[in-house]
């Protein structure tokens, strides 16, 4: 049946004048197309595939230290588009003080590696409050380098990590 309907194709193409049968038959076309494609037998994936397409997860456990200013650089940026564009607040982190490692990847070995970190936020007004803050790898901007969290202890006004952070710790 298949192959009758295929040998009948080209005479109903020719004979299409109008742009709407034309489209009927494109789509007729790209149907049996597909209809082949659904059909073809399973088959495991080939090197291309795997190289390409099927990578998964490959953790390097290449994470930038605690204190690396770039980490701090974005959690800074973070805050103030947070305080400035949603809850209409001046506060700034003008600085991070007493940054200690609390943890390496304390979870099993085939999750995100992750390095945890504290210290305290000086904020703008002059009050300084615990920080908490990950950095993961491949975490950040389409997942192609290092991402950080972090919250500061006080001024997590949606209770993200509520209760006081506690979500952002290890």
């Amino acid at each position: 049946m298949l192959t009758a309907m295929l040998r009948a194709l080209p005479k109903a193409l020719l004979s299409l004048a109008s742009g709407r049968s034309v489209c009927v038959a494109l789509s007729l076309v790209f149907g049996l197309v597909l209809s082949f494609v659904t059909l073809s037998p399973v088959r495991a994936a080939s090197w291309w595939e795997k190289t390409f397409w099927m990578s998964g997860p490959r953790y390097e456990r290449v994470m930038p230290a605690c204190d690396y200013p770039a980490a701090l650089d974005r959690i800074i940026a973070q805050f103030r588009t947070k305080e400035f564009g949603f809850w209409n607040s001046e506060l700034r982190i003008i600085g991070v003080e007493d940054i200690k490692e609390t943890a390496e990847m304390p979870w099993a070995a085939q999750s995100i590696p992750r390095r945890f970190c504290s210290g305290t936020a000086v904020i703008n007004d002059g009050a300084r409050h615990p920080m908490y803050y990950s950095i993961a790898e491949d975490t950040g901007m389409i997942g192609m380098d290092w991402g950080v969290n972090f919250c500061v202890v006080g001024l997590d006004r949606n209770d993200a990590y509520s209760p006081r952070c506690r979500a952002a710790k290890p």
